[in-house]
């Protein structure tokens, strides 16, 4: 993406319309919450941090899409007793600026979450994702698992079971044309009409339809065998109503290529839903998981 096209989108109606969006939804973040930008050779990546500095450090990736400012009702109970960072995941939407180098490949994103670590001076921050955020993380902990701490992954697509053929049709029309409207119509499907803040869904949804996104770049479901070397702390967290997959068969395969594994099913939810709703509930386990 050409530095020519962030600015443009910057100063037009809908990116100046997106970026008020995402100042309304961290606002709702704790107070001492604070924003920098990391450089690498991809660009500037966007992360907003919280909590006590010098404490265990987490790192937050979100589903795509989403921007790091989805955790707004989780970042107060994360940050209590850790420094959470919470990162715009390059290339998507939010404020980091892919500026630099092109994602082409699997190993350059990996290269690019290396380099925000690095740059943020974590030896080895644990790492909550959600969706597309878990693939990310999950191909990381793989590659480099000397890295991580401890993995959180919550209704983690892609990761261990394969996308139901239905979400992918219901899917289907923001893939050849997003819109704020298709964008709204496909989570109200999925999240059979649930209610979420509306400055987030504002932020989603313009997003979805007007910012400038790089080509998404998905790292392969690891095999079996991949998986059986991991030894990193995992606690997989599922949605019950999930619709992108198929959750029975998702904890099957946990179960059978992580033995070590913690599954945890929440009382409710949806795959979109998370994180934000059961919130209570999932900041418990999060915690769970962090400490114990």
């Amino acid at each position: 993406m050409a530095l020519s096209t962030i600015t443009q989108f910057a100063d037009t109606a809908e990116g100046e319309a997106f970026y008020r969006a995402y100042d309304a939804v961290l606002s709702k973040w704790p107070e001492g919450t604070t924003s920098s930008d990391v450089e690498s050779r991809f660009g500037s990546t966007r992360v907003n941090s919280c909590g006590p500095e010098g404490a265990p450090p987490v790192l937050l990736l979100p589903g795509g899409g989403a921007t790091s400012t989805v955790w707004f009702d989780n970042i107060a109970a994360l940050s209590r007793a850790h420094r959470v960072h919470a990162v715009d995941l390059m290339g998507d939407a939010g404020r980091s600026a892919h500026t630099g180098d092109a994602i082409r490949n699997v190993d350059d994103l990996l290269d690019w979450l290396e380099s925000v670590v690095d740059s943020l001076g974590l030896a080895r921050p644990s790492i909550v994702a959600h969706s597309y955020g878990a693939i990310i993380a999950l191909a990381y902990a793989l590659r480099t698992p000397e890295r991580v701490d401890r993995l959180m992954l919550l209704d983690p697509n892609s990761c261990f079971a394969g996308m139901k053929p239905r979400y992918l049709l219901h899917a289907l029309p923001i893939f050849l044309r997003p819109t704020e409207k298709r964008e709204r119509v496909f989570l109200e499907w999925e999240t059979e009409g649930a209610q979420f803040d509306p400055d987030w869904m504002t932020l989603l949804a313009r997003g979805a339809a007007d910012f400038p996104n790089s080509k998404t770049i998905v790292p392969r479901r690891p095999t079996v065998e991949a998986l059986s070397t991991l030894r990193v702390d995992t606690t997989v967290v599922l949605a019950p109503r999930s619709k992108v997959h198929d959750v029975a068969k998702v904890e099957r395969s946990v179960r059978s290529s992580l033995s070590n594994a913690r599954i945890v099913t929440l009382s409710s939810g949806t795959h979109h839903t998370l994180p934000m709703e059961p919130s209570a509930e999932l900041n418990a386990e999060l915690l769970d998981a962090l400490d114990r």
